[in-house]
């Protein structure tokens, strides 16, 4: 006697994403032909017969474009997904052309062994730096690079997925923040540095659980060289058109960091960078200068809500710093001086001011 031959089945997203239907339609179609699920029974496991039932049913939708298929936490084959939206199955960024989507792909395992992870991951602000696509040499905006820093000018939505041999998870949909990216240092597949493009991207709708977080797992502090920021490489990803005032006035933070570094390097102060172990993430301060103990937070503008904002930021990094055993003093680096009432509170709080004037910068003691 022959042993039986167990019947294979396959879940509602599966399916989905082989047909290019959302999970909805599928299920409807499934509770169409079959009823609802029985008492206790939480999702369909669809069988060779019943599959092939919801695609003849599903036929008369092929007029109809690709739909979204996945839902947060989906995990299906890679391959199914390029299969389906006839996306590029090599590098980590995909533009099909079935939808109007990016699709980036992360591996943290594989990320860490190139040392991807330490400019790579879920921020304690709940943005996802990610590490764009080629192996070799200085990254350029082409192909996927390209496409994904203009994805919010294009309109087009960024899906994420994490994954882990043959198979990824779908995290959610993304947008780029502010900035759009910045310029790091980073291996390439031989450990020689390059520089690399670290996407900022925002949710829109995800499940962060899923993610690594930035800077790896090491629960250290971590002093490394300062660079000043480049603001001319910055694209301001928004919904609706940037007023040019407000671009300008964004560049004022960019610059004030830059001078307030060349000045403190010149009066013999270098400044460094500072990544801190907060929680299951990292942050990292504006400056940090070793020499005077200063963890120094920027703003574009000393107007009230900036420097509530700057205090708050500014007494957490001390905080977080003190449990890293490094002995800190909180500094707020500003265009200009505050409200006198502003200046005192900010005395108050044992919080060094520092502000622009002329070509230097002062420290605020009254």
């Amino acid at each position: 006697m022959r042993p039986s031959v167990a019947t294979m089945t396959t879940t509602p997203a599966e399916l989905a994403l082989r047909l290019g239907r959302s999970q909805k339609r599928v299920r409807d179609a499934l509770r169409q032909l079959y009823g609802t699920l029985p008492t206790g029974v939480s999702r369909w496991e669809i069988d060779d017969a019943q599959a092939a039932a919801v695609t003849a049913a599903l036929a008369s939708d092929e007029q109809l474009s690709k739909e979204w298929s996945l839902e947060i936490g989906d995990v299906v084959p890679r391959r199914r997904i390029h299969d389906t939206y006839r996306g590029q199955q090599q590098g980590g960024i995909s533009t099909p052309v079935s939808i109007p989507d990016i699709l980036i792909f992360t591996d943290p395992v594989s990320g860490a062994r190139y040392g991807y992870d330490r400019f790579e991951g879920l921020k304690e602000d709940g943005s996802y730096s990610y590490t764009g696509e080629g192996q070799y040499g200085p990254q350029t905006f082409v192909r996927g690079n390209l496409a994904l820093r203009d994805a919010a000018a294009s309109g087009k939505t960024i899906r994420l997925f994490t994954t882990k041999g043959t198979l990824a998870t779908y995290v959610g949909a993304f947008t780029t923040g502010e900035p759009t990216y910045w310029i790091e240092q980073i291996p390439d597949l031989d450990g020689e540095p390059r520089d690399g493009i670290i996407f900022n991207l925002v949710p829109l709708d995800a499940d962060e659980s899923f993610l690594p977080t930035y800077g790896g797992t090491d629960n250290h502090a971590h002093v490394g060289e300062w660079n000043p920021p480049e603001h001319s490489d910055i694209v301001i990803a928004a919904t609706e058109p940037v007023e040019l005032g407000e671009r300008v006035v964004s560049r004022v933070e960019f610059e004030l960091q830059k001078d307030f570094g060349g000045w403190s390097l010149n009066a013999g102060h270098p400044p460094k960078r500072l990544r801190l172990p907060a929680g299951k993430s990292s942050i990292e301060p504006d400056l940090f200068i070793p020499s005077r103990g200063w963890i120094v937070e920027a703003k574009k503008s000393s107007g009230r809500a900036y420097v509530r904002t700057a205090i708050g930021q500014v007494l957490d990094y001390v905080h977080v710093a003190k449990g890293a055993e490094i002995d800190a003093i909180p500094a707020i680096l500003l265009p200009g001086r505050p409200e006198p009432d502003l200046v005192e509170l900010i005395a108050q709080l044992g919080i060094t001011l520092l502000v622009r004037s002329g070509d230097g910068f002062e420290i605020v003691t009254d």
